[in-house]
Order: C-alpha cells, then structure tokens, then sequence
C-alpha cells in the first residue's frame, strides 16, 4: 500500500468534504429552484383565486352596504310595531276584562230579578190556591151534602120506581 501520510489523508478529506459541500450546493440549488417554480404556482394560482373571488366579495359588500340601513329601519319598524301591538292587546285585554265584568253583574242582576219574579210567582199561586181552592172545597162540601139529602129524600119515594124499571129493563136486554 501506497504511503499514507498525514497530508495526504488531510488532502483526500478535504477532498471529500470539498466534493460533499458541492453535492449538498446542488441539492439546495435543486431545492430552491423547485420551491421558486412551487411559489410561481401557487402565485398564479391564488391571483387566479382572487380574481374569480374578489367580485364575489365586493358585491356582497356592496350589497351589505345597501342593505344595512334597510336592515336598521326595519328593525326599528318591527320595534315600534312590536311596542304599539302590546299596547292595543293590553287595551284589548282591559276592554275584555270590562265586559266580562259587566257581563258578570248584568248576569246576577238577571238572576236576581228571576229569582224575585218566580218566588212572586210561587206566592201568588199559593195565595190564590189558599184564596180561591179553600172556598171552593167548602162550596163543594156544600153541595155535595146538598146532594146527599135530595136524594136522601127522593131515594123513599124513588125507590119503588127504580124497582119496576129495573125489572122491565132486564126483560129488555136478555137475549
């Protein structure tokens, strides 16, 4: 083998340190080319993005623009509407309470009077039967034994007459 000495060994080191940094220039020279042509790309790319984008955006700002006092005073409209609809439903509602109270008392009073009309009522016919029944009963008694004693007093003499027709009249009727 060939005499190795010091400087020689230094010599083939440095070589391959020289040759390894090259090496490694030329990758990193690769690299950067690539990441230029990556960063063109995506330049292109994203120019291309915000031009189909960016009418987007300023239409819907343009429209956000226009919109936004159209937006604040219809707010405000449906406040102020909110607030005069509470109002007429609490009118509403104490103009319900009113007549449902007045329908509430004209409703007793009604039954009060009823109440009042058929008790006279009741009274009256009790007092007109007390009136007039008792003295028809006694008028009727009256009678009635007025009866009994005419025909008390015909049944002495009519009790030979109703023999003889009684006597002829189922004579009459046998068959």
């Amino acid at each position: 083998m060939p005499n190795l000495d010091n400087q020689t060994v230094q010599l083939a080191l440095v070589t391959a340190v020289a040759l390894a940094m090259l090496i490694q220039a030329i990758v990193l020279l690769a690299a950067l080319i690539a990441l230029r042509k990556l960063a063109k790309s995506i330049r292109e790319e994203m120019a291309e993005l915000r031009s189909s984008v960016m009418p987007v955006i300023e239409s819907t700002r343009n429209l956000l623009v226009r919109v936004a006092p159209k937006i604040e005073q219809t707010t405000c409209d449906l406040a102020l509407l909110t607030r005069a609809l509470r109002n007429q439903v609490a009118d509403v509602q104490a103009a319900a309470d009113d007549i449902i109270g007045r329908a509430q008392r004209q409703a007793s009073r009604v039954d009060s009077m009823l109440s009042s009309v058929l008790d006279a009522v009741d009274r009256a016919g009790s007092f007109m039967a007390d009136t007039v029944a008792k003295p028809v009963r006694q008028l009727s008694a009256f009678l009635a034994s007025a009866k009994a004693v005419i025909e008390s007093l015909r049944g002495t003499q009519g009790a030979s007459r109703a023999e003889a027709n009684r006597a002829s009249g189922d004579n009459d009727l046998f068959v």
